[in-house]
């Protein structure tokens, strides 16, 4: 396993660590949990700029890097509702997208295809994570103006991802028409 998919392999190990943290009756919990998300949003940019540098792309990591994003952006998001810093719809829009892309590339790899993440994806998961930042960062130092960009840009996310879902289907649409 190349050092990219380690990286990616470690960002699906911190979800879960996040959300201990989330969950821990400590004053700090959301610093806590913000550095862990940070970190975990690092090894994202980190792999991909390796894997793209030194020619290590490779089927699994084109499969389980966005994959481990969902993990962590769900997760997170998860977390954010529970916490009443989010709306639960805004968290099903992002969650059924996600589920919906993800099926549409377990299908594509039972063919031997995959399906790689577009730049509104990207844009999506950039969009996302700071968003999800915005609402840790502001829910630690009790800031009410940081959580409003935070909730503005979750908004932002909500759209990226509706357009970014239609995209990833309208653009591939011509797999689904081989079945």
């Amino acid at each position: 396993m190349n050092l990219p998919n380690k990286l990616t392999m470690f960002r699906i190990c911190l979800v879960p660590i996040f959300v201990i943290f989330m969950y821990l009756p400590l004053d700090n919990k959301f610093g806590i949990s913000l550095l862990i998300f940070i970190i975990a949003a690092l090894t994202d940019a980190l792999d991909g700029k390796l894997a793209r540098r030194y020619n290590l792309i490779t089927d699994f990591g084109k499969l389980m890097d966005p994959l481990a994003d969902k993990l962590l952006v769900i997760a997170a998001l998860i977390c954010l509702i529970e916490k009443s810093l989010i709306p639960g719809w805004i968290v099903l829009i992002i969650v059924s997208r996600e589920l919906a892309v993800s099926i549409m590339r377990a299908i594509v790899a039972g063919d031997g295809k995959v399906v790689a993440a577009g730049i509104s994806g990207k844009l999506k998961t950039v969009t996302q994570m700071l968003a999800i930042v915005l609402l840790l960062f502001g829910a630690q130092i009790d800031s009410s103006l940081v959580l409003n960009i935070g909730t503005f840009m979750i908004y932002v996310a909500c759209l990226l991802t509706i357009y970014s879902g239609y995209e990833y289907f309208s653009q591939n649409k011509e797999i689904f028409g081989d079945r």
